[in-house]
């Protein structure tokens, strides 16, 4: 009976002995494989429970049709790994030694928003744009970004954004071509002009260009008030005051100082720039003879185109100014005034100096023929001489007003200010 006894004492001690195991002992575990975490501290630590995995969220039911609110995308928790606690080693606190390894606890996962309930949304304002029944998101949910500087929302469709922009086209390196189909004088108080012009430039920077111009005038003559003088009181302005300019060639410059773009048709852009030019050459002038008048002939009636006068070839300059607004990158519409100055002495016509015309009416009076005359290398007597077929108007009559226009040489700057209109190609 005693041994019986002391056995049973000693299987007793050797079950309550058997959790508590030395510190170099093996640590029991339970029989699935378990991963082992590096103990940071002295102490013993519990991680927690297994979390369990989340249940999918019930579909809420949208008051606003729309457009649904911004939700920021939530990742599904997943379960953290289960990690059975090991025993601790034999004696705790009270065991030799009380630096003993310990297992360290696993950092608690994030807290998920409860199961059922929205997460907090992003604050939105309030005059946010509304997109209806569309594919297309916003692109931005923050508020600070849907905001300008002046406090106007970005994404606002009733909103309208101004902003200044470069050039959408540049000039530096093209050649452009304008034609002026139509130029008028504006100031005619003593001669009318009205012609076509053609204009090459060549941008050699944004705003600065070369230019070449060319003008031809289809229509020059006296103005309306100075032929009422010749008409009815045998009076007219001074020769170099009513000086007419056939055509006209300079080459010169032209500058950009400003430019600007404005919208039409609601969603259309058009580009405008000021331009300022200036330039220099030459042009051929006439000056009035005889206005138109009517012939009687053996009681036969005549009408008499007006008859002109070469007056030579002048310095011409121009200073001018005005717009050109820009249709896409190739075309443009041409507005622009410009002054053209031209010296005016009228010492000759078509030639003849008064020595000249003196000679001429001497031989008219006489019926001496012109050709014998001793006259200056430059006068054209052919066309004070002869009797026209059609208007049977003799020319030798054309004598006399000819010297009274070289009788007092009169010179004088004039100013023919243009206004030109037209249309240019950028290439």
């Amino acid at each position: 009976m005693r041994p019986i006894l002391s056995l049973a004492l000693l299987a007793a001690a050797v079950a309550q002995a058997a959790p508590r195991l030395p510190a170099s002992g093996v640590v029991l575990a339970q029989a699935r494989e378990v991963p082992s975490v590096p103990a940071p501290g002295a102490e013993t630590s519990v991680p927690p429970p297994p979390a369990q995995p989340a249940t999918p969220l019930p579909e809420v039911p949208r008051t606003n049709t729309a457009r649904p609110e911004p939700v920021a995308p939530r990742e599904s928790a997943r379960p953290a790994p289960s990690v059975e606690p090991a025993l601790a080693p034999m004696g705790g606190e009270d065991a030799p030694g009380g630096d003993a390894p310990a297992m360290a606890q696993e950092p608690a996962p994030r807290p998920e928003a409860p199961v059922g309930e929205e997460p907090e949304a992003p604050v939105v304002p309030g005059d946010a744009p509304v997109l209806a029944a569309s594919d297309e998101a916003p692109r931005t949910t923050d508020a600070r970004q849907q905001r300008l500087v002046n406090g106007a929302p970005l994404y606002d469709p009733n909103v309208s954004l101004h902003i200044v922009q470069k050039k959408r086209f540049a000039d530096e390196g093209k050649h452009e071509l304008a034609l002026y189909p139509a130029v008028v004088q504006v100031n005619g108080k003593y001669t009318n002009h009205a012609g076509t012009a053609l204009h090459y430039s060549y941008h050699l920077q944004e705003n600065f260009a070369l230019q070449v111009t060319g003008q031809y005038n289809w229509h020059t003559n006296e103005s309306d008030f100075n032929l009422e003088l010749i008409d009815k009181v045998r009076e007219q302005a001074q020769a170099a005051s009513s000086l007419l300019l056939v055509w006209g060639l300079q080459a010169g410059v032209e500058v950009t100082p400003l430019y600007g773009k404005f919208a039409f048709l609601d969603n259309k852009l058009a580009q405008f720039s000021l331009v300022l030019s200036g330039g220099a050459g030459v042009g051929f002038t006439r000056h009035l003879i005889r206005p138109e008048v009517a012939n009687e002939v053996d009681g036969q009636r005549y009408d008499v185109p007006a008859r002109f006068g070469d007056t030579g070839s002048k310095f011409l300059g121009s200073v001018g100014g005005g717009f050109r607004l820009q249709f896409g990158e190739s075309y443009a519409l041409r507005l622009e005034v410009r002054d053209l100055i031209y010296t005016a002495r009228v010492d000759k016509v078509d030639g003849c100096n008064l020595a000249d015309f003196e000679a001429l009416e001497a031989a008219r009076s006489s019926g001496q023929d012109f050709a014998s005359l001793q006259l200056s290398g430059s006068c054209k007597y052919q066309k004070f001489d002869g009797i026209d077929p059609k208007t049977k108007k003799n020319y030798r009559e054309d004598i006399i007003l000819g010297r009274d226009l070289v009788a007092e040489p009169s010179s004088d700057v004039l100013n023919n200010i243009g206004f030109y209109a037209g249309f240019s190609f950028l290439f």
